[in-house]
Protein backbone atom coordinates (compact mmCIF):
# COMPACT_ATOMS: atom_id res chain seq x y z
CA UNK A 1 0.00 0.00 0.00
CA UNK A 2 1.45 3.52 -1.05
CA UNK A 3 1.94 6.18 1.80
CA UNK A 4 -0.71 9.02 2.00
CA UNK A 5 -0.29 12.59 4.13
CA UNK A 6 -3.39 14.41 4.68
CA UNK A 7 -3.56 17.70 5.29
CA UNK A 8 -6.24 18.55 7.60
CA UNK A 9 -7.63 22.06 8.91
CA UNK A 10 -9.83 22.00 11.89
CA UNK A 11 -12.12 24.42 13.16
CA UNK A 12 -11.27 25.94 16.56
CA UNK A 13 -12.70 23.44 19.28
CA UNK A 14 -11.74 22.76 22.66
CA UNK A 15 -9.06 19.94 23.28
CA UNK A 16 -11.41 16.87 24.10
CA UNK A 17 -13.38 17.81 21.01
CA UNK A 18 -10.26 17.47 18.76
CA UNK A 19 -9.32 14.57 20.16
CA UNK A 20 -12.34 13.24 19.17
CA UNK A 21 -12.51 14.43 15.74
CA UNK A 22 -9.25 12.80 15.35
CA UNK A 23 -10.07 9.81 16.71
CA UNK A 24 -13.33 9.86 13.92
CA UNK A 25 -10.90 10.49 11.12
CA UNK A 26 -8.52 7.84 12.01
CA UNK A 27 -10.89 5.42 12.74
CA UNK A 28 -12.12 6.09 8.95
CA UNK A 29 -8.89 5.30 7.58
CA UNK A 30 -8.62 2.18 10.06
CA UNK A 31 -12.49 0.99 8.86
CA UNK A 32 -10.75 1.31 5.40
CA UNK A 33 -8.20 -1.07 5.73
CA UNK A 34 -5.42 0.89 6.30
CA UNK A 35 -2.87 2.25 8.83
CA UNK A 36 -1.73 5.25 10.91
CA UNK A 37 2.15 5.75 10.43
CA UNK A 38 1.87 9.59 11.91
CA UNK A 39 0.14 12.40 12.94
CA UNK A 40 1.89 15.75 13.79
CA UNK A 41 0.21 18.91 15.38
CA UNK A 42 1.32 22.09 13.29
CA UNK A 43 -0.92 24.37 16.08
CA UNK A 44 -3.41 26.89 15.35
CA UNK A 45 -3.26 28.67 12.03
CA UNK A 46 -4.83 31.49 10.98
CA UNK A 47 -7.26 30.68 7.73
CA UNK A 48 -5.48 32.62 4.74
CA UNK A 49 -9.34 33.50 3.84
CA UNK A 50 -12.51 32.77 5.93
CA UNK A 51 -14.57 29.75 5.50
CA UNK A 52 -18.11 29.21 5.31
CA UNK A 53 -18.98 25.86 6.64
CA UNK A 54 -22.41 24.66 8.23
CA UNK A 55 -23.72 28.56 8.44
CA UNK A 56 -20.71 29.61 10.30
CA UNK A 57 -17.57 31.70 9.49
CA UNK A 58 -14.19 30.73 10.24
CA UNK A 59 -11.13 32.52 10.62
CA UNK A 60 -8.50 30.35 12.26
CA UNK A 61 -8.42 26.60 12.68
CA UNK A 62 -6.00 23.66 14.22
CA UNK A 63 -3.34 22.37 11.82
CA UNK A 64 -2.63 18.35 11.70
CA UNK A 65 -1.15 16.28 8.92
CA UNK A 66 -1.60 12.55 8.62
CA UNK A 67 0.57 10.19 7.38
CA UNK A 68 -0.65 6.89 6.66
CA UNK A 69 -0.92 3.80 4.61
CA UNK A 70 -4.18 3.03 2.71
CA UNK A 71 -5.20 1.10 -1.02
CA UNK A 72 -5.64 4.08 -3.88
CA UNK A 73 -9.10 2.45 -4.45
CA UNK A 74 -10.79 3.80 -1.00
CA UNK A 75 -9.22 7.29 -1.21
CA UNK A 76 -12.08 8.52 -2.61
CA UNK A 77 -14.24 7.03 0.05
CA UNK A 78 -12.16 8.90 2.45
CA UNK A 79 -12.43 12.28 0.81
CA UNK A 80 -16.08 11.75 0.85
CA UNK A 81 -16.34 10.73 4.41
CA UNK A 82 -13.92 13.80 4.97
CA UNK A 83 -16.13 16.42 3.19
CA UNK A 84 -18.98 15.53 4.82
CA UNK A 85 -17.50 15.95 8.81
CA UNK A 86 -18.82 19.07 10.46
CA UNK A 87 -15.42 19.76 11.92
CA UNK A 88 -13.38 19.44 9.26
CA UNK A 89 -12.76 22.63 7.28
CA UNK A 90 -10.41 21.73 4.55
CA UNK A 91 -8.40 18.26 3.72
CA UNK A 92 -6.24 17.44 1.15
CA UNK A 93 -4.46 14.21 0.34
CA UNK A 94 -1.21 13.77 -1.30
CA UNK A 95 0.73 10.69 -2.18
CA UNK A 96 4.92 10.48 -0.43
CA UNK A 97 7.32 9.46 -3.10
CA UNK A 98 9.05 5.75 -2.10
CA UNK A 99 12.51 6.98 -2.44
CA UNK A 100 13.24 10.51 -2.08
CA UNK A 101 16.10 11.95 -4.60
CA UNK A 102 19.55 11.92 -3.40
CA UNK A 103 21.26 15.17 -3.61
CA UNK A 104 24.29 15.94 -4.37
CA UNK A 105 26.27 18.48 -2.84
CA UNK A 106 28.30 20.23 -5.85
CA UNK A 107 29.06 23.25 -3.46
CA UNK A 108 33.29 22.60 -4.03
CA UNK A 109 32.44 22.87 -7.72
CA UNK A 110 30.13 25.32 -8.03
CA UNK A 111 32.62 27.86 -6.01
CA UNK A 112 34.90 27.46 -8.89
CA UNK A 113 35.32 30.15 -11.39
CA UNK A 114 33.42 29.52 -14.03
CA UNK A 115 36.47 28.94 -16.52
CA UNK A 116 37.43 25.74 -14.37
CA UNK A 117 33.87 24.10 -13.51
CA UNK A 118 33.33 20.81 -15.40
CA UNK A 119 29.59 21.68 -16.70
CA UNK A 120 31.00 25.04 -18.12
CA UNK A 121 33.80 23.21 -19.90
CA UNK A 122 31.69 20.47 -21.29
CA UNK A 123 29.61 23.01 -22.88
CA UNK A 124 32.47 24.80 -24.52
CA UNK A 125 33.74 21.80 -25.74
CA UNK A 126 29.86 21.11 -26.99
CA UNK A 127 29.97 24.17 -28.43
CA UNK A 128 33.39 23.94 -30.41
CA UNK A 129 32.22 20.87 -31.78
CA UNK A 130 29.36 22.47 -33.29
CA UNK A 131 30.97 25.60 -34.89
CA UNK A 132 32.32 25.70 -38.80
CA UNK A 133 35.67 26.02 -39.42
CA UNK A 134 36.92 29.58 -40.76
CA UNK A 135 38.48 29.62 -44.19
CA UNK A 136 40.87 31.99 -44.59
CA UNK A 137 40.00 34.90 -47.12
CA UNK A 138 41.78 34.04 -50.22
CA UNK A 139 42.97 38.01 -50.90
CA UNK A 140 46.92 37.49 -51.40
CA UNK A 141 47.75 40.35 -48.89
CA UNK A 142 48.48 39.89 -45.41
CA UNK A 143 46.27 42.62 -43.97
CA UNK A 144 42.67 44.25 -44.28
CA UNK A 145 42.96 46.71 -46.84
CA UNK A 146 39.51 48.31 -45.91
CA UNK A 147 41.07 49.51 -42.66
CA UNK A 148 41.08 53.03 -41.85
Amino acid sequence: MPTYELALMLRTMSRPEIVTTLKRTTEAIFSKGGFLRQLDYLGDKQLPYRVHKNSQKHFTGSAFIVTFDVSPKKLDDLLEEYTRDVDILKRSIFKIEDEPQKIECTLDEELKPPAYRKEVINMMEKAAKGQKEKYPQNTGLNYYPFQK
